[in-house]
C-alpha cells in the first residue's frame, strides 16, 4: 500500500504542473482567437491544411471534438477539412503535448504532434478525393452574428474567461484523469520494470498490434491516458505501442466513427479509420527505429517533488474533488427532476460537451432565487426550481455564452 501511495504521488507531481499550464494556455487560445476564426478558414483549396494545423493545438477531447468537427462541415468546410480536424485534434492539444513531454520526453511529444498533423493531412486529402463535396452539407448554416463578442485577454473579464475555459476543459475530462492517475499508479506498483519487454523478432509488432486492437473501440482522453502509456513503457512495452495507444485511442471510438458515418457516409468513415490504423502503426514503428532510446531515458527521469509540484498537485486534487461534487449534485438533480413540481424548463442551444452543461449549471445556481438547477446535454434542457423569473434565467444563459428559449 505504501508503494502504491508513493507511485500515486509521483504521477501527480509529474502530471499536475503541466496539466494546469496546458489549461491556462487553452484558456488563452479560447480568448485570443475570434469566435468564428476556425470556421472562416476551413473552406477552399487549403481547407484540409488549415483544419489540421488549427486542430493540433486545440485542447478538445473526444467528447467535444465530434460536434465541433461536424459543425465545421455545416458551416461550409469541405468533407476533407472536417475529417482532417477530427483526426488531428483529439490526439494532441497544448495540455496533452506538455503532459506527454513530462512523462515521455520532448522527442516523443514532438513526434506525436507531428504524427497527428501528418495523419490529419493524409486523411483529409483522401476524404476529399473519394467523398463528394455535397456530402453532409445541410441547406442552412449558422449565423455568425450569434457568436458572443470577444473580450480582451488582459482585462478582468478576459482573465475570468481564461480561467473559466481552462477549468471547463479540466472538468470535461476529470473522470478520465482520475482513471489515468489510478491506473498508472497501479501498473507501476504491480508490474516490475521490464516485465512487458517483447521477446523475439516479432515482439514489437505483436505488442503494437495488440494495443491497436484495444485502442480502436475505447473512449479515452489524450491527456489522461499519457500516465498509463508512460507506466506501460516503464514496464517494458515498446514506445511504438504507447504511441499507437495515444494516437488511436483518443481519435477512434464507436461514437466518433458512427457520427462520421451518419454525417459523411461510409467512404469518409473508411478513410478516417484506415488512416488512423495504418498511420498510427506505421509512425509508431518508425519512432521505435529513430527515436526510441531518448524516450526510454525520459521515462526513467527523476520525479519533481519541489514546492511547485506539491502546490500544483494540491490544486489539481482540489479541482478533481470539486468536479466530483458538482457531478454528484448533477446526478442527484437529474434523478429528482421528474418528480419535482413547479420546475421551469428552458431549451438551450450552443452546448457542445458535458463541460458546457456543468458550466451552465454553475451559472444558473448563482442566480438569485434558484434552488436547484440541472442541465442535460443530450436533451438540450435546463431545469430550474425556485422563485425566479424566466427572463432572468434567459439572461443568465446568454451571459454564459448559450441561447435559451422557454420550452
Amino acid at each position: 500500500m505504501a508503494q502504491f501511495g508513493r507511485e500515486l504521488l509521483h504521477v501527480l507531481f509529474e502530471l499536475a504542473p503541466w496539466l494546469l499550464l496546458g489549461a491556462l494556455v487553452a484558456g488563452l487560445l479560447h480568448v485570443l482567437l475570434p469566435r468564428d476564426f476556425v470556421r472562416r478558414h476551413l473552406g477552399g483549396r487549403n481547407g484540409v491544411l488549415k483544419a489540421s494545423l488549427l486542430g493540433v493545438p486545440l485542447p478538445l477531447c473526444s467528447c467535444s471534438v465530434i460536434p465541433t468537427g461536424l459543425s465545421l462541415r455545416r458551416d461550409g468546410a469541405s468533407p476533407g477539412a472536417s475529417v482532417g480536424f477530427l483526426i488531428s485534434t483529439p490526439q494532441t492539444g497544448v495540455d496533452s503535448v506538455l503532459v506527454s513531454a513530462s512523462f515521455l520526453g520532448w522527442p516523443f511529444a514532438v513526434f506525436k504532434l507531428a504524427s497527428a498533423l501528418v495523419m490529419g493531412l493524409v486523411g483529409g486529402h483522401l476524404t476529399d478525393a473519394v467523398v463528394p463535396r455535397s456530402a453532409g452539407k445541410p441547406s442552412e448554416t449558422s449565423d455568425p452574428a450569434s457568436s458572443p463578442a470577444p473580450v480582451r485577454p488582459w482585462s478582468l473579464a478576459g482573465a475570468k474567461a481564461i480561467a473559466s475555459h481552462g477549468i471547463e476543459m479540466l472538468q470535461t475530462i476529470w473522470g478520465w484523469l482520475v482513471v489515468g492517475i489510478l491506473a498508472s499508479a497501479i501498473i507501476s506498483t504491480l508490474v516490475p520494470p521490464g516485465a512487458l519487454q517483447p521477446t523475439g523478432a516479432s515482439g514489437g509488432w505483436l505488442a503494437t498490434l495488440g494495443v491497436l486492437a484495444i485502442s480502436i473501440p475505447l473512449y479515452v482522453c489524450a491527456t489522461a491516458s499519457v500516465p498509463i502509456a508512460a507506466a506501460l513503457v516503464a514496464s517494458g512495452l515498446p514506445p511504438s505501442a504507447a504511441l499507437v495507444f495515444l494516437m488511436a485511442g483518443p481519435a477512434t471510438n464507436v461514437a466518433t466513427i458512427g457520427a462520421i458515418y451518419r454525417s459523411l457516409g461510409l467512404r469518409a468513415s473508411a478513410v478516417y479509420l484506415g488512416t488512423i490504423v495504418v498511420g498510427s502503426v506505421g509512425l509508431g514503428l518508425a519512432f521505435d527505429s529513430l527515436l526510441a532510446n531518448p524516450t526510454a531515458a525520459a521515462v526513467g527521469h527523476s520525479h519533481h517533488t519541489g514546492a511547485v509540484a506539491w502546490a500544483a498537485a494540491a490544486v489539481l486534487v482540489g479541482l478533481l474533488g470539486w468536479f466530483a461534487v458538482a457531478d454528484l449534485r448533477h446526478w442527484i438533480g437529474t434523478w429528482r427532476r421528474d418528480s419535482t413540481r413547479d420546475a421551469l424548463t428552458v431549451h438551450v442551444e450552443g452546448m457542445t460537451c458535458h463541460g458546457c452543461a456543468r458550466k451552465l449549471e454553475t451559472t444558473l445556481r448563482g442566480v438569485s432565487g434558484v434552488a436547484t438547477a440541472t442541465v442535460v446535454l443530450d436533451e438540450k434542457q435546463a431545469t430550474v426550481t425556485g422563485d425566479v423569473e424566466p427572463p432572468r434565467l434567459i439572461a443568465a444563459i446568454e451571459s454564459a455564452g448559450y441561447r435559451g428559449t422557454l420550452s
